[in-house]
């Protein structure tokens, strides 16, 4: 006795008629865009917005004092005194490999990784064609999803966000004329701005979708990617092809932009043989922890911070 078989029909299945289910699907599209936005939404997406703007004033307040170093031919960056020794350099292409960095001055999208998409004048429109790429704005992409979300286009935390703010509340002299107890308060409000970002970003992804391209860092907010034929141009490739297109993450929005890590125990200047042993943090928290502000403990196991030192 054969026991647990079963015998499917092997008649065909009727074929779905997809002209007819079209105007359904539409209908379905346009009830569900009624949903939106989501009016409990609303208040983390204008905290998200201050604390966006809050975060970029900070840094540019904390880089008047604290140095940041960029790679001349990679995307590697160092905060601290004079850069690192680590050879992790790979070139423009990749050609290279395993070369010491060539350190020139950094600036604030060295620490903040800059993520634009298109802008929409609504949620739920008709994809982005390739042909209509020039006629949407590029805007930032958590600043899009706040405005998805409900936050007013004429409201100044939106106009400033988009402008990129640079330090409106304190001005170059005073800046560098901080004493050390004014530094640290920067610094701590700058960490708390970084967290209450991304949290936020979290929150609102959970409700509004986003899209990444899994081939480059091409981002677009919305409940399906856009049609422009770009993949490849940010990674310096020489073919434009379409986007592969994934649920976006917090880290696709708000990259963390990790950076090497001096302790206490490790030397002035970090040498490549002692690799293993170092730390790595995202360069906004690194840029606060130098600035006097205390690391939250979820940092402290990415960090190292109570690691062993590298031998001689």
């Amino acid at each position: 006795m054969f026991s647990g078989i079963r015998f499917y029909s092997t008649r065909s299945k009727p074929e779905v008629d997809l002209k007819k289910l079209r105007p359904m699907i539409l209908k379905r599209i346009e009830e569900r865009a009624k949903e939106y936005p989501v009016k409990g939404m609303l208040t983390v997406a204008r905290e998200v917005l201050q604390a966006r703007t809050a975060l970029y004033d900070g840094v540019s307040t904390l880089s008047q004092r604290i140095p940041i170093w960029a790679c001349k031919y990679c995307p590697e960056v160092y905060i601290g005194e004079g850069g690192h020794l680590i050879q992790t350099c790979h070139g423009y292409r990749h050609h290279a490999k395993n070369k010491v960095h060539s350190w020139v001055k950094g600036n604030m999208n060295d620490v903040i990784v800059p993520v634009q998409t298109f802008h929409l004048q609504k949620m739920f429109q008709n994809v982005v064609k390739h042909h209509e790429r020039f006629d949407y704005d590029r805007i930032p992409a958590v600043v899009e999803l706040c405005l998805q979300a409900g936050a007013d286009d004429n409201d100044q935390r939106v106009s400033s966000s988009v402008d990129t703010p640079d330090g409106f509340g304190i001005n170059t002299a005073d800046r560098v004329s901080l004493s050390d107890d004014d530094l640290r308060l920067v610094a701590t409000r700058t960490l708390r701005a970084w967290e209450t970002l991304r949290s936020g970003v979290h929150k609102l992804l959970f409700v509004y979708p986003a899209r990444v391209c899994k081939h480059c860092s091409e981002v677009h907010v919305g409940p399906s990617g856009h049609k422009a034929r770009m993949c490849g141009v940010f990674k310096y490739e020489s073919w434009r092809g379409t986007h592969f297109w994934e649920k976006a993450r917090v880290d696709d929005l708000v990259p963390p932009k990790l950076v090497w890590f001096r302790r206490r125990q490790d030397p002035p200047i970090l040498v490549d043989k002692g690799r293993e042993y170092y730390g790595r943090a995202p360069a906004v928290v690194d840029l606060c922890s130098k600035a006097g502000a205390l690391v939250p403990s979820k940092y402290f196991c990415m960090m190292k911070m109570d690691g062993l030192t590298a031998p001689d």
